[in-house]
């Protein structure tokens, strides 16, 4: 076994050392396979590491239901401080992150984007769920998923383009959710810029490969469960408009506050920004009172939207309390995501919204009310509406989600009119490739 290593090894090394335009795109092609496959593998492991970790917590609070108020924040302060030592590309969602780093790919795999930052981020994100943190890991695997994906290029001495951290992070996408083609929207929606044609196959290629490596290891499952309720013409017709206003609106206000507390010169926001672990022991309190307040709005909110897109019932005030939970865990600059905390958010706006229509199939105004929230936060209509297709198996649904979508991208644009991800990442603008 070992022999056949060296050897192969030694094929490598020959084949690295060849130049012309055959051994360049041997190169690419298996730095792309490597790269995508080892995504596959790494968002599943983050995955599982992950819901076992929020397990753990779960158990903690059931054992203890106030020792949260002391774990919290102060697990928010510490994680805000090792993250400040350790890798401060690691703060907040990653893909912000990503973006910036595509706009220099070299300057971006030397901290936006490198290995370092990415096993930090990696172990810091589950870290954050120990202690009850409102995020998700759907972000973090966008950052490390790029990250991979430029390492696998470094490695084989291919030249780094925006298309390798822009595949990478499809891929991420993609192994997160199990979504192939919602990889492929985000590629084209939200981290790319102007998407370019040359980028096409890499990034189906990579999507392919990692949903390919998730769906063999994981299997066929579906994220939320299987959601068979369609909407009639004239339900869709009344409904949609409604959760687009309700939930773009709210979506807006999220980005909105996301960015003015991050760029506002006015004081105590200022002060505050200026003593991050202050800034983290702050909104750790108020994860840690709200969360043992509700019992509802601790870690990534899964479960608790599986529960309402099945049918069970949530108090009407479940969508405030997980909006403000997940505001104050993003206003921290921990590692972590909003993916799955935005359409927990938005499973409680579909439950408030199921009063309004109590006729009409509750499921499906649920996912209504998600795809609306989610467009309104990450403005990325067609992402929302295929992550909420593919993670619910709900085809059926797709115009009338789409309508939703559209209305809410309009509606949040009046309330904020920057992008979230896109003005994040103005915090880590690198100079001009």
């Amino acid at each position: 076994m070992i022999g056949r290593l060296r050897q192969f090894r030694r094929r490598l090394r020959v084949l690295m050392r060849r130049h012309g335009p055959e051994a360049l795109i041997w190169r690419r092609r298996i730095a792309i396979l490597a790269g995508a496959v080892l995504v596959g593998l790494t968002a599943l492991l983050f995955a599982d590491l992950a819901d076992h970790t929020g397990m753990l917590f779960r158990r903690m609070v059931a054992w203890c239901w106030w020792l949260p108020l002391i774990v919290t924040p102060i697990g928010f302060a510490a994680f805000a401080w090792i993250t400040m030592k350790l890798a401060p590309a690691a703060r907040g969602s990653g893909i912000p992150q990503v973006i910036a780093a595509s706009r220099n790919p070299d300057e971006g795999m030397k901290e936006l984007v490198s290995p370092r930052t990415a096993f930090v981020k990696f172990w810091l994100t589950i870290g954050t769920l120990l202690f009850g943190a409102s995020v998700g890991r759907e972000g973090p695997t966008v950052q490390i998923a790029a990250s991979i994906m430029g390492l696998a290029h470094r490695v084989m001495r291919i030249p780094l383009r925006a298309s390798v951290f822009i595949a990478g992070g499809a891929a991420g996408v993609a192994g997160a959710f199990n979504t192939p083609l919602a990889g492929v929207a985000f590629a084209i929606e939200e981290l790319a810029a102007a998407y370019e044609q040359r980028m096409t196959l890499l990034v189906m290629a990579a999507v392919l490969i990692a949903g390919m490596v998730s769906l063999g290891l994981a299997g066929d499952y579906v994220y939320f469960g299987v959601m068979r309720q369609t909407l009639s013409v004239r339900e869709a017709l009344i409904a949609a408009p409604v959760a687009g206003l309700l939930g773009g609106i709210a979506g807006g206000l999220f980005s909105r506050l996301m960015l003015r507390a991050s760029s506002t010169d006015r004081a105590p926001m200022r002060w505050l920004r200026d003593r991050p672990v202050l800034l983290a022991l702050l909104c750790g309190g108020i994860v840690a009172t709200t969360g043992v307040a509700t019992g509802l709005t601790w870690g990534t909110g899964y479960e608790t939207a599986r529960a309402v897109i099945t049918g069970q019932d949530v108090p009407i005030w479940f969508g405030a309390a997980k909006f403000l939970s997940t505001l104050a865990t993003a206003l921290s600059g921990l590692p972590g995501g909003i993916f799955a905390p935005s359409l927990s958010v938005g499973a409680g706006i579909g439950d408030m919204l199921r009063s309004l229509f109590p006729d009409y199939p509750s499921g499906a105004i649920v996912l209504l009310g998600m795809v609306a929230y989610f467009t309104g936060v990450v403005r990325a209509p067609l992402t929302a509406v295929i992550i909420i297709s593919e993670t619910t198996a709900s085809r059926g649904l797709m115009m009338p989600l789409l309508a939703a979508a559209l209305v809410a991208d309009f509606s949040a644009h009046l309330v904020c009119k920057e992008r979230l991800y896109h003005g994040l990442a103005k915090r880590f603008a690198l100079p001009a490739g």
